[in-house]
């Protein structure tokens, strides 16, 4: 590709990761709304956990049919299809009248999170060039940390805005973002979402997508048969281990839970959610160091350093919950690793998992093989969105941090042995990678 083309490819690369802006705040700004929303329909421990819940379940029916929707009516409607959710999503979730709607809709916008997740890494690697398709498609995952970075600063700012006695002389106005501030935190998603509907109309589709369009009219093989080969297979396989395992080291517990976790080491309902921004900061400016360097470092070696720290991290935290009051560690001990963790985890997995699962996989069946790896990565989220209050409470604050470490080597053990490093090489060349392996396992068991 042309080195005055990369300005045009640029612009198309962050149209696209606009879409991981959305993923971001969707994600996070519910860490702000636990609290009130708990105490303002009575929620049970168990309610609590469908609350934050309720969106994976609809970004794993998302992430389900990305890959067929991608696949079959290219990557700029599926985005425009994303777009729009959002819109319902932030819309009803500022005017529902009660908790089931409020459930709805967060379902809704957890289906555009789980569409946007597959379809816009996958658009950028398509029109990305080799060489510097690391850290364009690394722009998803900075976009996403910016959409988290905005929600925490959203939240804090209208909750300090209460906490002074601000209101507003329209009634409208003043119930979203006063009496009921939790609706103003959950609607103003609705600015990023127009942006990102608009430039969608001012992309090309995704040129690979087409030249595949061309291509089916001679073939006559499935994309299913084709997936089940021994080789393609064996990525599928991998690709979900890691994008499964990677919800188990404690990243989505932190992001949804961490005012939460906070306020049971001490800190105030205030000083929780501006902590909580400082995570967001430290998430965004370090993302913004994997992308420099991912395309230089490479894929693995960011994770072997990274993942060793959030090791170390994780078990800092731990010892924080377990002894921490007995040996005299203070909160700021404990917002030290909190915040050492989340620079780990931002240079590390979060900076690859979405480039790794967005260039291992053939053109021909790229959307639907991301689709599976991306279904194993919410059903891991759901999960954790769902146990970590549990968890919480019957293996304590410590138990969970120390399970948090100890599910990490399974992950760089997967990395070290099967997952190659991918770093400059073309997605033709990852392609035939993965059939080699299949030639290779044909010659072992002939």
């Amino acid at each position: 590709m042309k080195k005055q083309s990369f300005g045009y490819i640029l612009f198309l690369s962050i149209v696209a990761a606009i879409g991981g802006i959305l993923f971001g705040y969707d994600t996070a700004v519910i860490s702000g709304t636990i609290g009130v929303v708990s105490a303002q329909f009575g929620l049970t421990t168990i309610q609590q956990g469908w609350y934050v819940g309720c969106a994976l379940i609809g970004s794993i029916l998302g992430v389900s049919v990305a890959g067929l929707l991608s696949d079959n009516l290219g990557r700029k409607k599926t985005m425009l299809i994303a777009a729009l959710l959002f819109s319902i999503s932030a819309i009803g979730c500022a005017l529902c009248a009660n908790f089931s709607q409020l459930v709805a809709y967060r379902i809704i916008g957890g289906i555009g999170i789980g569409v946007v997740s597959i379809v816009c890494p996958i658009y950028i690697s398509e029109v990305a060039m080799a060489e510097k398709r690391g850290t364009l498609v690394s722009l998803y995952q900075l976009a996403i940390t910016v959409g988290f970075l905005v929600a925490y600063l959203v939240n804090f700012l209208i909750l300090n805005y209460v906490e002074r006695g601000g209101s507003f002389a329209h009634p409208v106005m003043q119930k979203l973002f006063i009496q009921e501030y939790w609706r103003g935190m959950l609607g103003s998603e609705t600015i990023p979402d127009l942006l990102f509907l608009i430039l969608i109309f001012f992309i090309p589709e995704s040129p690979r997508w087409l030249a595949v369009q061309g291509l089916k009219k001679e073939r006559k093989e499935s994309d299913w048969k084709y997936l089940l080969e021994p080789g393609i297979l064996f990525a599928v396989i991998v690709g979900s281990a890691i994008a499964i395992l990677g919800q188990f080291m404690g990243v989505n517990a932190v992001l949804y839970y961490g005012p939460e976790i906070l306020r049971k080491a001490g800190l105030g309902g205030g000083d929780a959610l501006f902590s909580q921004v400082l995570v967001g900061l430290v998430n965004f400016g370090t993302t913004i160091i994997a992308l420099m360097i991912i395309d230089k470092v490479g894929r693995k070696q960011l994770v072997y350093w990274g993942v060793s720290g959030m090791i170390l991290c994780l078990l800092m935290i731990g010892l924080y919950f377990w002894k921490g009051s007995a040996i005299g560690l203070g909160t700021g001990f404990l917002l030290t690793f909190f915040l050492l963790y989340v620079f780990c985890t931002a240079i590390s997995i979060s900076a690859v998992v979405f480039v790794l699962l967005s260039e291992m996989y053939p053109n021909r069946v790229r959307g639907l093989a991301m689709s599976i790896a991306g279904l194993a990565l919410w059903v891991g989220t759901y999960l954790i969105g769902q146990l970590t209050p549990w968890m919480l409470e019957t293996l304590t604050p410590a138990g969970t941090f120390f399970l948090f470490a100890a599910m990490c080597v399974p992950y760089m053990l997967i990395m070290w042995k099967w997952i190659p490093e991918t770093t400059g090489k073309t997605l033709e060349e990852i392609e035939a990678y993965w059939k080699n392996r299949k030639h290779a396992y044909d010659s072992n068991v002939s």
